[in-house]
Formats: C-alpha cells, sequence, structure tokens
C-alpha cells in the first residue's frame, strides 16, 4: 500500500439518470466535484492515483488527474486493468476516450491477460490493496462492483471518501450512510 496512493470507483453510466449524457447538468456538476476532491486529495498530499479505467467515474476520474498533471508532474495516473477486453464492446467513442487516457498513463497494470469470470473483482481489490484512500462515486446501494469495493475498502481500514451522484454530499470515514434514493 502506497501511503499518498489514491484509488477511484464509481458507478458505470447506467447507473446514473443521466446514462450517457454527459452534458446533462447533473453530469457536469458531479464531475465538478469529482474534480475538486482530486485536488482536495494532492493538497493533502496524494500524488498517485489508480483507475480502473471503467466507464464512467473512472474515466472521469483520469482525466482530471491528467489535467492536474499538467500544472504538477508529480502527479502519476496509473490505470489498473482488469483484462486486455476491458473496453471491446464499449461504443466507439468510450473506446476512443479510453485509449486516449492509456496513452497518456504514467503506468498500466493488467490484473490478467484475458478475461475471466472475477476479473473485475480482483481488479477493484488490487486497488484497495495498494491505495491508501479510496474515492468513491457512489450511491449507497447493496449489491455491484461500487458497492463491493467500498466494503472491501472499509474492511482493509482505508481512508474512504464518498460523493453521492445525486445530491453530490460528500461523506468521509468508514461508515457509508444508505441515502434515501438508494
Amino acid at each position: 500500500m502506497l501511503e499518498n496512493c489514491c484509488a477511484f470507483t464509481g458507478h458505470r453510466p447506467h447507473k446514473f439518470p443521466w446514462k450517457y449524457d454527459e452534458a446533462d447538468s447533473r453530469c457536469v456538476a458531479l464531475k465538478a466535484v469529482l474534480a475538486e476532491q482530486i485536488i482536495a486529495l494532492v493538497d493533502a498530499g496524494f500524488t498517485q492515483f489508480l483507475s480502473g479505467m471503467a466507464e464512467a467515474t473512472d474515466t472521469w476520474s483520469a482525466l482530471s488527474v491528467l489535467n492536474l498533471r499538467e500544472k504538477n508532474p508529480a502527479i502519476k495516473l496509473h490505470c489498473i486493468l482488469p483484462c486486455k477486453e476491458q473496453a471491446d464492446k464499449w461504443s466507439a467513442s468510450s473506446r476512443d476516450l479510453y485509449h486516449s487516457i492509456l496513452d497518456r498513463a504514467d503506468s498500466i497494470v493488467y490484473v490478467s491477460r484475458t478475461y475471466y469470470k472475477n476479473c473485475m473483482l480482483d481488479r477493484n481489490r488490487f486497488l484497495v490493496d495498494h491505495a491508501a484512500a479510496l474515492l468513491a462515486v457512489y450511491n449507497g446501494e447493496r449489491r455491484g462492483g461500487t458497492a463491493a469495493t467500498v466494503r472491501y475498502a472499509q474492511k482493509m481500514g482505508r481512508e474512504i471518501i464518498v460523493i453521492d451522484p445525486l445530491t453530490r454530499l460528500i461523506s468521509h470515514g468508514d461508515i457509508v450512510p444508505v441515502p434515501a434514493h438508494s
């Protein structure tokens, strides 16, 4: 585990009310809060960032880190991928964004070269195992990869920062509130 390292987790587009419409004002506002939290982490001494590079939260976080790195070369983006095929079934625009981020990343780690049933779960555990903090865009639901990653980070004693995707309220600590809209 790296003391100055933060990993990202969060929901895919289908879990947000705006789906893939990133021009939606709620999505724009969420991305702004996410960027603010990453700046706060940098201000607190975090320089290493881990993205699992799934659609939405992971790629938005990665882009924020890359933007910050332009002004501060000490900041590093490490892409932790579950398998080579991760983006194969995504839309062309999502794949293009994915590859443009990978091209600019400081490192790329493949949890596995090929897809297998638990490669996403293993990727999420790798993220938590190698970071001191987890920044999560999480709606409080009990099921799914983001929920499992937050629970694993709690079990491992990581610092957890949660952004509610709808209210954009931020909670800290190891108790994750379950919002009324879940």
